[in-house]
């Protein structure tokens, strides 16, 4: 006599069981490798795109007769790099030291140009800022912002300062004596090297400026 086992196949709900189990069982195994479930299609998007943070040079306009290049300090990529602008009225800006000032302050507030913006630059410098020259009792180097300095923004300060302390007709002292429109003592910003790659830091970097009489 032939016996015959019959096999019994298992139902298409009994296979949705077995199979949702067994999904619950690796997920917990492809989490442990960084690795995260999803129910649907995540387009993370291209790859980030690097600035160059330099303008090229043949991109920079001549120097006119009554012109000059002066150096600015922008923000790129998180941190602080030199621009270069040209600027008119060179000998009145050499001769007074505020008039300097606010020419560079000027270009600080005048948003990049196209060249510049595709290199990754911009500023955070308001377009209201004002700066003045310093009172009786401030450091000769004094300038006064129409604003508290640690009221501005962070990147605005360390590109005031930076630029300021490294122009020729301020005196390249690497730093810059900032105060703000109230009676507070002006402080000392170095543009420092971490502060170029730090800006945020600009603010713990100051200190009081040596009282002198003006």
């Amino acid at each position: 006599m032939t016996w015959r086992i019959r096999t019994r196949r298992p139902s298409r709900g009994r296979t949705a069981v077995l199979a949702a189990v067994a999904l619950g069982a690796l997920l917990p195994g492809l989490a442990g490798c960084g690795i995260r479930g999803t129910s649907v299609p995540v387009d993370a998007g291209g790859a980030p795109s690097r600035v160059s943070c330099k303008v090229p040079a043949g991109s920079v306009p001549p120097v006119p007769p009554d012109g000059s290049r002066v150096t600015v300090y922008l923000e790129c990529s998180s941190a602080l790099a030199p621009v270069e602008r040209t600027v008119t009225n060179p000998k009145q800006q050499t001769a007074d030291r505020l008039r300097s000032a606010r020419a560079l302050l000027d270009e600080l507030q005048k948003q990049p140009g196209p060249v510049e913006e595709q290199a990754g630059f911009s500023t955070a410098v308001p377009g209201d800022l004002e700066v003045s020259g310093p009172r009786a009792g401030d450091p000769a180097q004094t300038l006064r912002l129409s604003a508290r300095p640690e009221d501005l923004p962070s990147f605005a300060l360390a590109e005031i300062v930076c630029t300021f302390g490294e122009s020729a007709a301020l005196g390249r002292t690497h730093a810059a004596v900032l105060g703000g429109p109230g009676d507070g003592r002006p402080q000392r910003y170095p543009c420092s090297a971490d502060v170029r790659a730090h800006p945020d830091s600009v603010l713990s970097a100051g200190s009081d400026a040596p009282a002198t009489s003006g």
